[in-house]
């Protein structure tokens, strides 16, 4: 693995584990075993860092936000789903639980950002569309977009709700799951009566997940 990969790699493992505003790239640096001006040579400063960790979400949000393909809506089409949006929150949770601070910083950054979840939304109600012509969920037309934005809102302030709101210190996969399972309860009112039985095995998968974790 080529240095810079190696830098990126280890800077997100801190933020998330530490918390990106106690993190320096010294810190960054001594974790890695090199000196800070080898790592200055790959990058300028922290914020340099950041903005190639937030390509790997961009990336990311591209392959695991698609509308599906032609064919039947399956429970694991719908934990695919579900997955992406979890691996999103539990890979890049460091940027989720400082998110103004960190966009408030970088003009640069706050603009793909914003493209990025602008992109997000509009797949995201695709799929709900999708849904609603394959019988399994019942969404007025106009409500769509603001639906998909609703469940977006959800998943973007998830981690910060549970830091302010509760005693614990730090993000645990559980905690995440417990947000999928927000999620699936805006899914389930709008459930047609042929598709609860689908959203009730969902339900019941993040339940054990969540109280594995």
């Amino acid at each position: 693995m080529k240095t810079r990969d190696k830098i990126v790699l280890a800077s997100l493992e801190l933020f998330n584990e530490h918390g990106e505003r106690s993190i320096t790239t010294n810190h960054i640096a001594a974790h890695l075993g090199i000196s800070p001006g080898n790592l200055y040579y790959h990058f300028r400063n922290k914020e340099d860092i950041i903005r190639s960790i937030f390509t790997q979400y961009e990336e990311h949000l591209e392959s695991g936000f698609q509308p599906y393909r032609d064919g039947p809506v399956t429970v694991e089409l719908l934990v695919g789903y579900f997955d992406a949006m979890f691996y999103t929150m539990w890979q890049f949770r460091f940027m989720y639980a400082n998110l103004a601070d960190i966009l408030g910083r970088d003009e640069l950054l706050k603009a793909r950002y914003l493209k990025a979840q602008e992109q997000v939304l509009t797949r995201c109600a695709h799929v709900l569309e999708q849904l609603c012509a394959d019988g399994f969920l019942t969404i007025e037309k106009d409500k769509v977009r603001d639906l998909a934005d609703t469940i977006k809102m959800i998943v973007a302030s998830w981690i910060g709700y549970q830091l302010t709101q509760s005693s614990i210190a730090s993000i645990t996969k559980g905690n995440l799951y417990e947000g999928l399972l927000r999620v699936l309860l805006i899914f389930r009112g709008y459930a047609t009566p042929s598709s609860l039985e689908t959203f009730n095995r969902l339900e019941s998968h993040y339940l054990s997940l969540a109280r594995a974790a």
